[in-house]
């Protein structure tokens, strides 16, 4: 995956991690953009906790990390089946001679195709417990300090600055 601000991926995992097995929360299609930003969990630690991680995140027994990918200038965007909750992999590859790539995300209850710029932002990365359902409510321990400040729980879907609408 090409990210347009990878370091902090690297610092949490060593590289930019497989988007394999994710749990996909939501999916925003924004006509502004246009843009489409996908909510996910990222996946497992491969080898236990990141040392990159805050004494914080241990002492409140985190063990899913979360983050929005934003993926700009999107065209040809199918959207076929969005049932969640879904788990599915994000697949990335280059596209034509324009520096595009083409986005596939597809598992259990997700079908989404698109073509977009070729790097995507990740946002509003942050760090929970999740809960025994798999739901994310909760406390949220955001990476980005402004996040932070401004939230503790992941906001609800009106919250405009953070959603990106």
């Amino acid at each position: 995956m090409r990210l347009s601000n990878g370091d902090l991926f690297r610092s949490l995992y060593g590289s930019v991690p497989e988007l394999t097995g994710v749990a996909i929360r939501s999916v925003n299609l924004n006509p502004s953009g246009p843009t489409v930003t996908l909510r996910v969990d990222l996946p497992s630690f491969p080898e236990g906790f990141p040392e990159g991680a805050s004494r914080e995140w241990l002492d409140a027994g985190i063990d899913t990390v979360q983050c929005q990918l934003a993926f700009l200038d999107v065209r040809e965007i199918s959207l076929t089946r969005w049932d969640p909750p879904t788990t599915g992999d994000v697949r990335m590859e280059p596209y034509g001679d324009e520096r595009r790539t083409r986005v596939a995300v597809e598992g259990s209850g997700v079908e989404l195709e698109f073509e977009c710029h070729e790097f995507a932002t990740l946002s509003h990365v942050s760090a929970f417990k999740a809960r025994p359902d798999g739901t994310d409510s909760g406390p949220h321990r955001y990476v980005n300090k402004v996040d932070a400040r401004l939230y503790q729980s992941l906001p609800t879907t009106e919250e405009y600055t953070f959603y990106g609408r």
